[in-house]
């Protein structure tokens, strides 16, 4: 952050971090179709703020012997187009005014930044996933000022922030009674609506009913000269602490809103109150739309956690595991003291009884929803990846988390629409086995040589094609008692299961086998280090060749991410497979050439490493074998 030539010592102005800028540009130019939310944000704040001073009071009870009760006041000048939001929360220092409104120090924002289009409409969504805040102010005034002071600092040392949302804002010292934040807004012309007492009104309804704090608006004055009275707008009772039979879904949405800093709806919520041997409330909601930083597994996440009321901190994350990071909520216990810490909660047996109880109430909040397929599909293309991450983090509700996974397979059409439940109801007569296929994409696992005896015998395979597949699968070994067999994986046998075609098992002929023998002994000994070994298939019908791992192997998906991340592995080398009765194998079979031999051998190896997805390690000699071949025709 730079600093202009203009200062004294009270006062100074001071440059935007070049993010800020980039932020308040797009959002004054973005978010002009929905800017009522500003609103939401200011208040949003001013709660955060009168939380953050009980936190605080309660090691020192002096920040609110001189002002206890607590409160958010709007004031609204229609002829100067002002609006003015007041709270008397925690306040802020000089030093903390530059830091939070001239910096964003929130981890992500670069990768925010970075993924911003251009396009209003698609960013206008993207600023809803990151949590617009104070800058919301510059969607509809031209100028902004602030005063504050916190609680606790004399009355001299509030400071007075001052910006047009451009380059640059200006920070002085002044003195004001007054603990908290005071924000105006001198309103554009084009959003002179918000000068409209009744039009806040309704914003206010509409966003801050759910909010503990009061929330009190000024009448407009009856005469000429009088100054109008302060009327509660809302009903100043926190939410969660409302019985489930007093709330509408759209008190649970603008609660939702509120807490998710979001702009769209929660997909579905839980509302509990245990009673017994733990006390406590929670209030769990499952997003409408992923945050851009999900996969950052280091970020900042976890639930607003309340005790007896109290606030004590907005992202306690030791409540649901990490797989779950994207659930957003209120907890309130009755059974933490009050002056409980992030360390108390990392050792602490209520803690995890409650985590425990709390993640079962998030996952079947989550199965409710496969009720609605349309619902359903919005939430696993948001959050299936990472719902995977429970498979293999929590073991203890492993089966209720396989139960919520959907996948693509070769009975449908591509979309992650099969539960395992469906594929166990559709298994053929004789069947034991739930067989999947990873790879990187539908496209490489639909065309897979690997389905080709499956599809004969009208055997449904699931499609794995996230990167994260490979890793679960391999913490995932059973469901319903039905084992899982990756199809590229081990020895196939089919053989027990009834239908299909009756001809997808091949029996050889004594000659045809014999060929088939003396074959295999040719190509072991011509490929040499290349394979660990080559045998005869069943799996294939139309192919001549593919790769095959050992069970236990680790595989070609997996062993590429491994790779890329840098990782050493030891050497793992796959097992040829041919199909006999495949005319470019009994091409192969008929060669006597032994150096012609040695290319159509390494040619075949090539095109199965292909098959699969692989890369070549040398695809020059692979091209020049292929050219000798063609030449020699």
């Amino acid at each position: 952050m730079s600093t202009a030539p203009e200062h004294t010592a009270q006062r100074e102005t001071l440059g935007f971090q070049t993010e800020v800028s980039k932020l308040l540009h797009l959002m004054i130019h973005s978010l002009y179709s929905n800017p009522e939310i500003f609103l939401r944000e200011l208040v949003s704040n001013a709660s955060d703020a009168a939380d953050k001073l009980r936190f605080e009071a309660l090691s020192d009870a002096s920040l609110l012997a001189d002002e206890p009760e607590l409160g958010i006041w709007i004031e609204i000048d229609k002829d100067a187009g002002t609006l003015t939001l007041r709270d008397n929360g925690i306040g802020m220092s000089r030093d903390e005014v530059v830091r939070n409104l001239g910096t964003i120090a929130r981890s992500g924002t670069a990768e925010f930044l970075q993924k911003l289009s251009g396009d209003q409409k698609k960013d206008s969504q993207l600023i809803g996933q990151f949590g617009v805040g104070f800058y919301s102010s510059f969607v509809v005034a031209d100028r902004v000022s602030l005063v504050t002071r916190r609680a606790g600092l004399p009355a001299d040392q509030a400071v007075r922030w001052e910006s047009e949302g451009t380059g640059e804002f200006t920070v002085e010292t002044v003195s004001d009674a007054r603990r908290g934040t005071a924000i105006t807004l001198h309103l554009r012309e084009s959003a002179r609506e918000f000068a409209d007492s009744w039009r806040v009104r309704s914003i206010i309804s509409k966003y801050a009913e759910h909010i503990e704090l009061p929330v009190h608006l000024r009448k407009p004055s009856v005469k000429e000269g009088e100054v109008g009275e302060w009327e509660v707008v809302n009903q100043a009772k926190a939410l969660w602490t409302r019985p489930r039979t007093e709330l509408s879904d759209d008190d649970y949405q603008g609660f939702y809103k509120h807490i998710a800093h979001a702009m769209d709806d929660a997909l579905g919520w839980s509302h509990n109150k245990v009673e017994g041997k733990l006390e406590y409330t929670s209030l769990l909601y499952v997003p409408g739309r992923a945050p851009f930083d999900l996969y950052q597994r280091e970020g900042v996440r976890g639930l607003k956690l309340y005790v007896q009321r109290v606030f004590i901190m907005d992202d306690a994350e030791q409540f649901l595991p990490l797989y779950l990071r994207f659930i957003k909520g209120v907890v309130d216990s009755a059974d933490l003291p009050l002056n409980v810490s992030r360390e108390l909660l990392q050792s602490s047996d209520v803690i995890d009884s409650m985590k425990s109880a709390l993640t079962k109430r998030a996952l079947d909040m989550i199965a409710k929803l496969a009720d609605d397929p349309d619902k359903y599909a919005t939430f696993y293309a948001a959050f299936g990846q990472v719902l995977k991450e429970g498979i293999g983090e929590d073991h203890a509700n492993q089966e209720r988390v396989a139960k919520l996974l959907r996948f693509a397979s070769t009975a449908n059409d591509g979309t992650q629409s099969v539960s395992l439940a469906q594929y166990v109801e559709r298994m053929k007569p004789g069947q034991d086995t739930i067989y999947f296929l990873t790879a990187d994409n539908h496209a490489k696992a639909s065309q897979s040589p690997h389905l080709e005896v499956f599809r004969k015998k009208g055997v449904e395979v699931l499609l794995l094609v996230d990167r994260i597949d490979e890793w679960m699968m391999s913490y995932l070994s059973s469901f319903d008692g039905r084992k899982f067999q990756h199809v590229g994986k081990g020895e196939i046998d089919l053989s027990t299961i009834e239908g299909g075609d009756a001809d997808s098992d091949p029996v050889l002929s004594e000659e045809q086998s014999k060929q088939a023998e003396s074959l295999v002994a040719r190509l072991k000994k011509s490929l040499g280090e290349r394979v660990k070994d080559v045998r005869v298939t069943t799996r294939l019908s139309e192919s001549p060749t593919c790769l095959v791992l050992d069970a236990f192997d680790m595989g070609f998906q997996m062993r590429q991410l491994m790779e890329a991340a840098g990782q050493k592995l030891p050497e793992s080398k796959p097992i040829l497979e041919i199909n006999p009765v495949h005319r470019l194998v009994e091409r192969l079979a008929a060669e006597s050439d032994e150096a012609r031999f040695a290319d159509l051998a390494e040619v075949l190896l090539d095109q199965a490493a292909l098959a699969e997805g692989a890369q070549l390690e040398d695809p020059a000699a692979y091209v020049r074998r292929v050219q000798r071949l063609l030449q020699a025709l």
